[in-house]
């Protein structure tokens, strides 16, 4: 993108309070065009229904354009003894709280808890900070399960863990040996994390337009395809690149998340 302006663009990496110190500076920032945030569906969608902002996700901020989505995988220690998904979700209804599964972000969390109600099953969750240290006690057999992005593939491959299902609507080109939610009987558990940039409300629409446009062309970089190919992530088609398309998706995905997190009471670690 910094190409496409011809200016650099800085990366901040703002961490802590599940995206919300960055994401809340965003909010606060001229609307010049000059920052922006990266945001996805747990800082511009679900962190609405857990915390109380000082903004308004839906309405504080000007969509620019939809970036990449990602699905999850659910990943065990190596000597899990269920072979499958199936025998998982019977062991652990055999096995109620003995079963333990981290998570590195709330958004993750939200993820656990709405497996455990779709399956009837009960873990005891278990909160990182962030998704490098749950990783490290999955290898080590410190926890059972794990829920993260197709990034940790290798580990699979490599024999140092192993991966039950993934929740996209196919498998992946990656690891196309794991069955996805929808065929082993979970359609529910069919979805994708996102993630896109956004500016401050009020941003001029030319000046939306701009960064969109630098943003798709981009994402059409073959290099920047085969980097986001290796990390199991997707760009959006093409006509799905637009402030509109990236303003509907976290709409729709308010609608969504925000009665399933208030109806499983879920509670922030």
């Amino acid at each position: 993108m910094g190409q496409s302006l011809g200016q650099p663009i800085i990366i901040e990496n703002i961490g802590g309070a599940e995206g919300r110190i960055g994401t809340g500076r965003v909010a606060r920032a001229k609307p010049d065009g000059y920052t922006i945030v990266l945001g996805g569906r747990g800082t511009h969608v679900m962190n609405s229904a857990l915390y109380s902002l000082p903004y308004d996700v839906l309405n504080d901020f000007a969509p620019i354009s939809p970036l990449v989505t990602t699905p999850l995988v659910l990943f065990a220690r190596q000597d899990m003894p269920a072979k499958d998904l199936r025998e998982l979700i019977d062991w652990l209804k055999a096995n109620p709280g003995k079963a333990s599964a981290g998570f590195g972000s709330v958004s993750f969390q939200v993820i656990n808890v709405f497996f455990q109600k779709e399956t009837g099953t009960r873990l005891t969750l278990i909160p990182y900070r962030g998704s490098a240290p749950g990783m490290q006690d999955l290898l080590a057999g410190q926890i059972d399960l794990y829920f993260t992005t197709p990034a940790a593939l290798p580990l699979v491959q490599a024999g140092k863990i192993k991966a039950y299902a993934v929740t996209s609507d196919t498998r992946l080109a990656l690891a196309p040996e794991i069955p996805t939610f929808a065929q082993m009987g979970l359609p529910s558990l069919s979805f994708s994390n996102w993630y896109g940039l956004f500016a401050p409300k009020g941003t001029p629409s030319d000046i939306i337009d701009r960064l969109d446009a630098a943003a798709v062309e981009a994402l059409a970089d073959p290099t920047v395809q085969s980097r986001l190919t290796e990390l199991g992530m997707d760009s959006f088609p093409r006509d799905r690149q637009t402030p509109a398309a990236l303003g509907a998706l976290q709409k729709a995905d308010a609608e969504k998340w925000w009665p399933i997190i208030k109806e499983t009471a879920i509670k922030v670690e």
